[in-house]
């Protein structure tokens, strides 16, 4: 899959840092104008629906499965590849000073109709909910929260960066 961009947080150095690979997939699913989106509503920002692969499982594979739990998308199709966001974090807990984040971004089809979300515990303290949102607003509301909002999380350069990357393909 080809890099779209490797990111490495300012207060990280090389020198003795010791880190862990995550792997996730996020989907990028279109319908008429709009894309399916997460919005987090205690960061304030609008993500691609995906998240961590589990041992034993392809990165499609993992990608259909947290599609399918945190949207409710049913009859999930892989279209293609988009590309890989790469980036490199501070780690908040004692075994790792660093995490390498590895999203796999694909292309997906899913039935017009949603079912019922499957949202983990955090999610749903987070108010995560999927939407349907035109890309242009998606792109305008997270750049409002990156210059405006002290709640943000890390995931919105990242999530902002690839919402301006699916524009330029459009």
């Amino acid at each position: 899959m080809r890099l779209l961009k490797t990111a490495i947080h300012p207060s990280i150095s090389n020198a003795t840092s010791t880190q862990f690979t995550r792997l996730t997939g996020r989907a990028i699913v279109l319908r008429d104008n709009t894309i399916l989106l997460m919005f987090t509503k205690r960061y304030e920002d609008y993500s691609l629906p995906g998240g961590g692969i589990d041992e034993g499982e392809t990165i499609e594979q993992g990608l259909i499965r947290e599609l399918q739990e945190e949207t409710g998308a049913q009859n999930i199709k892989v279209l293609g590849e988009f590309g890989l966001y790469e980036e490199f974090r501070p780690w908040y807990k004692d075994d790792f000073d660093v995490i390498n984040i590895k999203s796999y971004c694909y292309f997906c089809s899913i039935d017009a109709q949603l079912g019922q979300s499957q949202l983990e515990h955090y999610e749903q303290q987070n108010g995560m909910v999927a939407k349907w949102v035109d890309i242009h607003e998606a792109i305008a509301h997270n750049e409002r929260t990156l210059a405006n909002s002290d709640k943000q999380g890390l995931s919105i350069i990242r999530e902002t960066y690839l919402l301006k990357e699916i524009v330029k393909k459009l």
